[in-house]
């Protein structure tokens, strides 16, 4: 099984990047999801988060407002990192439960783990090839505040917090620009896939 990792910055196309992987046949992991999947009641960083940030980050139903916790986070480097420690672990290991399992049902397969964050975790190594995605740094503001009802503002602080697009393309196989048309942008995740393809022939 080839594993892959897929990776960008904040609104910098992913998601489509990823869906459209997955369109062609490939097992799509999204660590983000993971992460919100783990904050939740039961999910094994609930309790921690609680105790660590306090009660005001809950909803009424006892579930956590993400939105309040973000601005908790990402207005302080140190409250950011205790976040991740409590997220990144079992985060990672519900990926490595995910591919072992993908990788036991379809041993010529391609496995693609699509996460923010994985040059600034060290992650990246743990991929045979790397894809990034990225598009204009106006667009990456528009995409972020239209898709997440934030200011602009809290994007700058949000991107602030992420390596560069331009440090995270030094890592890269491939780069997929997303800043055009969505046919253009399948058009080039074709192009990739194919290229993926043919290592596994």
């Amino acid at each position: 099984m080839l594993r892959v990792g897929l990776t960008g910055g904040l609104a910098s196309g992913k998601s489509f990047v990823g869906r459209t992987f997955e369109e062609f046949g490939c097992l799509v992991i999204r660590n983000d999801e993971l992460g919100h999947e783990v904050l939740k009641q039961g999910g094994e960083a609930y309790d921690g988060a609680v105790r660590e940030f306090g009660p005001a980050i809950l909803h009424a139903d006892g579930a956590i407002d993400r939105r309040k916790l973000a601005k908790i986070v990402f207005r302080d480097p140190e409250q950011l990192a205790k976040l991740n420690a409590l997220v990144h672990p079992p985060v990672r290991e519900r990926t490595r439960q995910l591919l072992a399992a993908y990788e036991a049902a379809h041993p010529d397969g391609i496995a693609i783990v699509e996460a923010a964050i994985m040059m600034e975790t060290g992650s990246y190594r743990d991929y045979a090839k790397l894809v990034v995605a990225v598009c204009g740094r106006e667009q990456q503001i528009e995409r972020a505040m239209a898709r997440d009802a934030i200011t602009r503002e809290e994007v700058l602080e949000r991107l602030s917090r992420q390596m560069p697009l331009e440090e995270k393309l030094k890592y890269a196989d491939y780069v997929i620009d997303t800043s055009g048309s969505k046919e253009q942008t399948r058009a080039r995740v074709r192009e990739v896939y194919e290229k993926l393809r043919s290592l596994k022939l």
